[in-house]
C-alpha cells in the first residue's frame, strides 16, 4: 500500500484487524507506556488512544509492532527501493535484469521533494503543551517525541537537498527548559545535524530546524536510514513513499505537508542546556548531559492530526523491527560499500552499536599458513563506515573458512569465533576512543575503547558443553553457568573500583593456572547474576557486550604484552559486572505496571490485548 498519511494507515490497519481503537483515558505518565509495552510484548496490535489525558490529540502505539504488520505497512513499494539500491551497488543489473531497473525508475520518480503552497494556516497552530506529553520511564527528565523527524538545511544554502532529516530525541518538558517555549534537542556523535550546526556556528548564526511528527510511515524510516551522506533523507522518503516528499517555506521554516505536526524553531547558538535522563534502546538510562535546545517558535498540525510514538528500552522493542527492515534494504550496499566483506550484523540484543559481527574476505597470502590477516583491513575499513564506526566489539570471521555461517545467528557465529581465535595473537585494541553517546561503560560521555576479534583458519580448540570436573573457583567466585558452548557466566563480588576488580581477578586466574589447560571454555564473563545472564543468549550477550569497556574489562589466564600487542593463553576473561559509574538499568514503575494489569481484567479496556 502507498499511504500519504498517518491516518490512512491507521485505517488499513483498522480494516485489517491489525489495529484496536482504545476509547479508555489513558495517562500520559508512564501509563500509556506501560500498555503499549505489554500489549508489544503480546505481540498484538497497534493502538489508536483517542482520550489522552490533558492532550488535544489522540496518540498512535505499536504501529510496527510486529514483522509481519510493518511488511504491509511497507509492501510493495519496499521492493521499488531494494531494486534502487541492488541498482546503485551495481549498475549493471539494469542491462541483465530490465525488470528490476524498471522496479528502481518507479522508485527514483518519487524521489526529488516538491514544494507545494502552504497547507497549514494560522487557524491549525497549537501550543507543546496540547500535545500527548509522554513519558515512559520513571527516571525519565520529563516527555519526550518518541518518534521525530528532525529536519535542517545546511546554513548557506537553500536546497532540499543539501538537508538532514534524522530521528534525534526531542525532550518537551522537564529541567531547565522554559515550559512550552524551548524543547531538549540530542544528537549522538556521527549524526548529519552536526555538520550543519558546526557551519551555523561558524557563521555564527542560529540553525532554523523543523520536528516533523507522523505522515507517511515511510518519512519515519527515512530519519533513521543510514544514507550516505550524498543521499538526503526526503528523497529517501520519497522514493519508499512511492510520493515525493511535499513541503511548504513558511518563515524560512520547511514544513513537511504531509506531517501531521511540525514544530519549528532555532538552536540557541553556543549554549546547552542538561537533556535527560532518558530510557533507552540499549535497556538503560541515558543520563542527563548538556546538549542543544531549541527555542520554539510555532507548533503546526493538520486536520485530525494523530501523535505517533514508540516505546524503547531493551530489546527487541519496536525498533528492532527498524533495524530488520534496514538490512532488508540495505543488504547489497554493504558489499558495495566495503569490497571483500560479505556480511555484517549488528546485534539487536547487545543493544547494535556495542557489538558487531562480520564476515570477510581472507585472500592474503594462500599459500601460507591461514591466519588472520587480510581481515584486518576489512575490521579497519568497517570501523571507518558511518554508523559502524560505533562498533565496541567487532568479531569477524574468514568467509572461505564456512560460507554459510550466518552472522545473524549469533550463538553459530561465536562458536564458529572461538574454536578458531588464537587469544595470543587475535585481539586488537583501539583504545581512547570514542563509542556510541548511549553507552556508559567507557571512561565518560562518547569516550572509551573497541577491540577486533579475528578468526580464520582450522579449528583450534573443540569447545565444552558441560562444565570440566575440575572447573574450580576461588572465594568470592560462584555459581558457574555454561551459557553457550564454551562461554560461560561467573557470578563475582560486588564491583567497588578497577584495582579491586584486578586483584580479584588475578586470583581467578591463578586459580586456573594451576589446573589443566581450559581449552574448551576459551571465554568466561564475570556478572553479577549468573542464573540471569545464562538463561538465554540474548541475555548473555546484553550483559557481556553493554557492561564492559574492552580496554578496561578484558583479563586472560597466561596475559602477555609483546611490544605493545597484548594478548593470552585463555581463557578469556570479560568483567561485565555493573559499576558504579554505569547508568541503571530500566524496570517500570510497580503501581502503573498493576494499575494496567488491572485494565486487562474482563470487562476492561485492555481485555484480550494482554
Amino acid at each position: 500500500m502507498k499511504f500519504a498519511s498517518l491516518k490512512a494507515t491507521a485505517r488499513y490497519l483498522e480494516k485489517q484487524g491489525e489495529l484496536v481503537v482504545i476509547d479508555h483515558e489513558v495517562d500520559p505518565y508512564l501509563e500509556i507506556a506501560e500498555i503499549t509495552r505489554r500489549v508489544h510484548e503480546a505481540r498484538g496490535p497497534a493502538l489508536l488512544f483517542t482520550r489522552v489525558k490533558n492532550a488535544g490529540f489522540p496518540a498512535l502505539s505499536n504501529l510496527f509492532g510486529t514483522w509481519e504488520r510493518t511488511l504491509k505497512i511497507f509492501e510493495p513499494q519496499l521492493d521499488y527501493v531494494k531494486a534502487l539500491v541492488d541498482l546503485r551497488s551495481d549498475p549493471a543489473l539494469a542491462v541483465r535484469s530490465p525488470a528490476l531497473g524498471l522496479k528502481a525508475a518507479k522508485a527514483l520518480v518519487h524521489a526529488l521533494p516538491v514544494q507545494t503552497p502552504v497547507s497549514m494556516g494560522p487557524h491549525l497552530q497549537t501550543a507543546i503543551g496540547r500535545l500527548p506529553l509522554i513519558q515512559c520511564w520513571p527516571e525519565d527528565g520529563g516527555a519526550f517525541v518518541l518518534l521525530p523527524q528532525v529536519f535542517s538545511r545546511e546554513p548557506g544554502h537553500g536546497s532540499m537537498l543539501r538537508s538532514n532529516l534524522g530521528m534525534y530525541r526531542v525532550q518537551l518538558t522537564g529541567n531547565d527548559y522554559d515550559p512550552g517555549r524551548e524543547v531538549g534537542l540530542h544528537y549522538q556523535i556521527h549524526r548529519g545535524i552536526a555538520v550543519h550546526h558546526k557551519r551555523a556556528l561558524e557563521l555564527d548564526r542560529p540553525l532554523k530546524v523543523s520536528i516533523f511528527i507522523g505522515g507517511p510511515p515511510a518519512h519515519t524510516l527515512a530519519a533513521v536510514m543510514p544514507l550516505p551522506e550524498n543521499v538526503p533523507e526526503v528523497a529517501f522518503a520519497g522514493a519508499l513513499a512511492g510520493r515525493n516528499f511535499r513541503y511548504c517555506d513558511r518563515n524560512g521554516f520547511i514544513l513537511s505537508n504531509d506531517a501531521d505536526f511540525c514544530i519549528t524553531g532555532y538552536i540557541v547558538p553556543n549554549r546547552t542546556k542538561p537533556e535527560g535522563p532518558f530510557g533507552d534502546h540499549l535497556g538503560y538510562y541515558s543520563l542527563a548531559h548538556g546538549f542543544p535546545y531549541l527555542k520554539v517558535v510555532s507548533v503546526w498540525h493538520r486536520p485530525g492530526a494523530i501523535f505517533p510514538f514508540t516505546v524503547v528500552g531493551r530489546p527487541p522493542a519496536e525498533d528492532s523491527n527498524f533495524g530488520r527492515l534496514i538490512h532488508e534494504m540495505t543488504r547489497s550496499a554493504i558489499t558495495d560499500t566495503l569490497p571483500g566483506v560479505t556480511a555484517v550484523n549488528a546485534v539487536d540484543d547487545a543493544g547494535v552499536h556495542p557489538l558487531l559481527l562480520a564476515k570477510a574476505h581472507e585472500r592474503y597470502v594462500p599459500y601460507e599458513d591461514r591466519r588472520p590477516r587480510e581481515l584486518h583491513t576489512h575490521a579497519n575499513a568497517i570501523l571507518g563506515t558511518g554508523q559502524l564506526s560505533l562498533a565496541k566489539y567487532l568479531c569477524i570471521c574468514a568467509h572461505e573458512d564456512n560460507p554459510g555461517l550466518d552472522v545473524n545467528d549469533e550463538k553459530a557465529f561465536f562458536t564458529h569465533l572461538l574454536e578458531r581465535m588464537d587469544f595470543s595473537r587475535d585481539l586488537h585494541f583501539i583504545t581512547r576512543t570514542t563509542i556510541d553517546t548511549l553507552d556508559y561503560s567507557g571512561t565518560g560521555l562518547n569516550s572509551g575503547s573497541k577491540v577486533v576479534m579475528a578468526a580464520a583458519g582450522p579449528k583450534l580448540r573443540q569447545l565444552s558443553t558441560a562444565l570440566p570436573p575440575d572447573f574450580s573457583l576461588p572465594g568470592g567466585f560462584h555459581n558457574p553457568v555454561l551459557a553457550a558452548p564454551g562461554m560461560v557466566a561467573v557470578e563475582g563480588p560486588e564491583f567497588t573500583d578497577y584495582a579491586a576488580a584486578r586483584t580479584q581477578i588475578d586470583r581467578l586466574k591463578r586459580e586456573w593456572e594451576n589446573i589443566p589447560p581450559l581449552d574448551g571454555l576459551p571465554l568466561v564473563v564475570i556478572v553479577d547474576d549468573a542464573a540471569f545472564t545464562g538463561k538465554t543468549f540474548a541475555n548473555f550477550l546484553w550483559v557481556t557486550f553493554l557492561r564492559s569497556n574492552p580496554s578496561h574489562d578484558i583479563y586472560g589466564v597466561g596475559e602477555t604484552q609483546v611490544h605493545k600487542h597484548w594478548g593470552c593463553r585463555g581463557p578469556m576473561i570479560i568483567d561485565a559486572r555493573i559499576k558504579p559509574f554505569h547508568a541503571s538499568p530500566l524496570a517500570p514503575d510497580p503501581d502503573v505496571a498493576a494499575r494496567v494489569q488491572e485494565m486487562a481484567r474482563a470487562g476492561g479496556p485492555l481485555f484480550g490485548l494482554i
